[in-house]
């Protein structure tokens, strides 16, 4: 055997050990982007069934509010947003004002407890105000029948911004950190965002957004485009093996 004979033979189990190597990481790539990707639309399925149910529910009937009993099984998939009929009284204490940003622009939510005619208390997002308008706006005792969206507790603050019970900042509606800074005792996990009646009113009820980001389609093609790239240098690596062998 010639010295250059003995040297290619050496290289070769080399260059098929990589080859292999590569191959297999190419079909695990290949096969977990489309296993993503199918993932992926599994999501934007579930996805479009929420945004459907959310649609119909914000334009349902109200139904009476859901009670202590309820209270634990209670989910944003399955409660949120559905529209609510309160009737009680609101308690004679001072509005929380949670930091807001609406199409109005900054200010601030403004949150009542009402005392239901079933004996629960729930939180009230009476609506929106302006910086200017904080000064005017009280508390809301008295009786009271609201139209509003089920909304879960925003436990913990906001992003980079924890609420300040002590200081009374408060940056998210965190209804068992309010009801406790105002002693209210157990209440509802939930608040209602109130529908807007008048169009001067102040607290601006009504100004729910619905905001159900939908960029599963968007990831489903990111993750197939991936899979197919991964297919493609596969089937390179096999035609250059091919043509080297």
């Amino acid at each position: 055997m010639s010295r250059s004979d003995a040297s290619g033979a050496g290289r070769r189990p080399r260059s098929r050990s990589r080859f292999l190597a590569m191959a297999v990481a190419l079909v695990v790539a290949m096969l977990g982007f489309g296993a993503l990707g199918i993932w992926q639309v599994q999501r934007l399925g579930w996805k479009l069934d929420l945004i459907a149910r959310i649609d119909a529910r914000i334009h349902a009937e109200p139904v009476p509010p859901p009670g202590p009993e309820e209270w634990p099984a209670i989910s944003a998939d399955k409660d949120g947003y559905r529209r609510i009929r309160l009737e009680g009284d609101f308690l004679d204490r001072p509005p929380v004002f949670v930091q807001a940003t609406t199409a109005r622009g900054g200010g601030f939510w403004t949150l009542s407890p009402l005392k239901t005619r079933q004996g629960f208390v729930v939180l009230v997002n009476r609506g929106f105000v302006r910086p200017d308008e904080r000064g005017g706006v009280g508390g809301a005792a008295g009786p009271a029948e609201i139209v509003g969206l089920l909304r879960l507790s925003e436990p913990k603050g906001a992003f980079l911004r924890s609420n300040d019970p002590g200081a009374d900042r408060w940056y998210s509606r965190d209804v068992a950190a309010i009801a406790a800074a105002r002693g209210l005792g157990p209440v509802a996990p939930y608040f209602i965002d109130a529908e807007r009646r008048n169009p001067d009113d102040v607290p601006a009820g009504g100004m729910t957004v619905v905001d159900l980001p939908n960029n599963h389609f968007i990831y489903a093609l990111t993750w197939f485009a991936l899979a197919a790239m991964s297919l493609g240098g596969l089937v390179l690596l096999v035609r250059d093996e091919r043509k080297a062998g």
